[in-house]
């Protein structure tokens, strides 16, 4: 999408004395406005006021984006006199503002629109009356056009602001305290957040504190972090960014938790080596060779463990290992990159081998109670994408010590099931007549820039299925479906040694 102008009027509250009255041609001009909203009313078939009852206009407004697009460019022509005269030429200046180099010839009475200009001069400061005032700007957001853009918007209250213009903007909105401004400049971040803008925006909605951009901005990173990651994306996801993305269950995971493994290696590598420009095809086995290359010159220790990957510790302690060492070519990647640290990987063999000796050797059907802080941090992330509107099915290889759980996609709906022995997912290691799960399962289609369309949640549930059972855990019958539609699975049943902390039901340990 191209640059978008955004224009927003809002009167003020008083007129400065200083200004001057209107020439004719102004007055015909906003006749000349109100003439065409009246056509375009009668056109749409309401009812619009005529030339000659302009004074009443304010009762009886125009509807759409068309309209308020023509009363913005009637208020723009009725301010530009001002605007002219006061600003650009800086006639009757009262005060000069000198900032980043410039000078501008303004006046006490529109500055005092600013909540930072108006404290300014009606407090016990010095610049509260001095004739030139010398403002510091430390906010590298904030350039010559940008205060330039915002200081002549006290004037005429209408600013077009298009995307790439307007962290500045926001910036300097900020700084001078024009709540109307700074919401005008968050209803574009909210339109155009992509690839290509997300990371930024971000990033200023944290600096500007503007919490429902933020919350934007970080749901579509969960959304496309892992469908549709560019080497450019990656380069400006932060450390911080990226753990937060990484420790949330939110998480759009396409297929299993190595995936996001392999994607922080990437993302590793490119924060090492942000220069690196190549095909996007290339850039895995350039940061396989990359590691490779350092694992033979810094010798046994993994690279976490170095100097130059120490940063990036808090980052892959958000990984859950359980779901990537249960996986035999998995483990072997992980045990060959040499990356994360083997004191970190020991742990998580034992605790997958005693779970899989609970889950055959006892009587525990799974967990009978999970706290929701417990799912979120520890559950499976897994997933898959439907492609078309047709049946469709899986099984993610090491779930839960080979739990023979299966998700289908069938008649727009979606099932969970045990499978039966001798089919294709027959592999399962335990076979206990029935199984209890926590589950969580989320469907979402993406728009080209990666804006969701449509979601569907099961919710978090906990549930019990007997062999060959199938449950219905969404109905998409009435739903408008936009393929392809990704998938997301939260799964929770890992039987641990402690027996009751892991949801062991007591009355049914087996006895010695």
């Amino acid at each position: 999408m191209g640059a978008i102008s955004s224009r927003a009027w809002w009167l003020r509250g008083r007129r400065a004395p200083e200004e001057p009255a209107e020439e004719p041609g102004a007055a015909r001009d906003g006749e000349e406005a109100v003439e065409a909203e009246a056509a375009l009313g009668r056109e749409e078939g309401e009812v619009r006021l005529t030339a000659s009852q302009s004074s009443q206009r304010r009762n009886v407004g125009l509807k759409g984006p068309l309209a308020k697009s023509l009363c913005l460019e009637c208020a723009e022509g009725k301010s530009r006199p001002i605007y002219e005269a006061l600003f650009l030429r800086g006639e009757n200046s009262d005060v000069q503002i000198r900032a980043l180099g410039e000078e501008w010839r303004l006046h006490r009475v529109y500055l005092c629109q600013s909540g930072y200009f108006a404290g300014m001069f009606s407090g016990a400061w010095r610049e509260t009356n001095m004739d030139i005032i010398e403002i510091q700007i430390p906010d590298e957001n904030i350039d010559r056009e940008a205060l330039h853009e915002v200081l002549g918007y006290l004037y005429r209250h209408v600013l077009h602001i298009p995307p790439y213009r307007v962290i500045a903007i926001l910036a300097t909105a900020s700084m001078l305290q024009l709540e109307e401004l700074i919401g005008q400049c968050e209803e574009i971040m909210r339109e155009t957040v992509r690839e290509q803008t997300v990371c930024r925006y971000y990033y200023s909605a944290e600096n500007y504190g503007l919490p429902n951009i933020r919350a934007i901005c970080l749901q579509w990173l969960l959304d496309n972090l892992l469908t549709q990651h560019s080497e450019q994306l990656l380069l400006d996801v932060s450390l911080d960014l990226m753990k937060e993305l990484i420790s949330s269950s939110e998480l759009l995971v396409v297929e299993v938790e190595m995936d996001i493994y392999i994607m922080l290696k990437k993302w590793m590598f490119l924060q090492l080596q942000p220069t690196w420009r190549n095909p996007r095809r290339a850039i895995l086995p350039e940061a396989d060779l990359w590691f490779a290359r350092h694992r033979r010159e810094s010798g046994a220790a993994s690279f976490l463990e170095t100097e130059q990957g120490r940063a990036f510790v808090p980052v892959f302690q958000q990984l859950r290992l359980t779901y990537i060492i249960c996986d035999l070519p998995s483990s072997r990647i992980t045990e060959r990159d040499a990356v994360i640290p083997a004191t970190w990987l020991s742990p998580e063999y034992r605790e997958q081998w005693l779970a899989l000796l609970q889950a055959e050797q006892s009587r525990q059907l799974g967990p009978t109670e999970v706290h929701m802080c417990d799912f979120h941090r520890s559950s499976m992330r897994c997933g898959g994408q439907i492609y078309r509107d047709e049946r469709c099915s899986w099984k993610w290889s090491g779930f839960n010590v080979g739990w023979d759980l299966v998700v289908c996609y069938i008649n727009r709906c979606v099932v969970l099931c045990r499978s039966m022995p001798g089919t294709a997912y027959s592999r399962d290691v335990s076979s206990l007549c029935q199984r209890r799960v926590a589950i969580r399962i989320r469907l979402v289609s993406l728009d080209r820039a990666g804006r969701a369309i449509f979601r569907k949640d099961t919710g978090y549930k906990l549930l019990c299925l007997r062999k060959d059972q199938e449950l219905l855990v969404l109905n998409l019958e009435n739903q408008d479906l936009e393929f392809p539609i990704y998938m997301a699975c939260n799964f929770m049943y890992l039987p641990g040694e402690t027996g009751t902390a892991r949801g062991e039901d007591p009355s049914r340990r087996p006895e010695s």
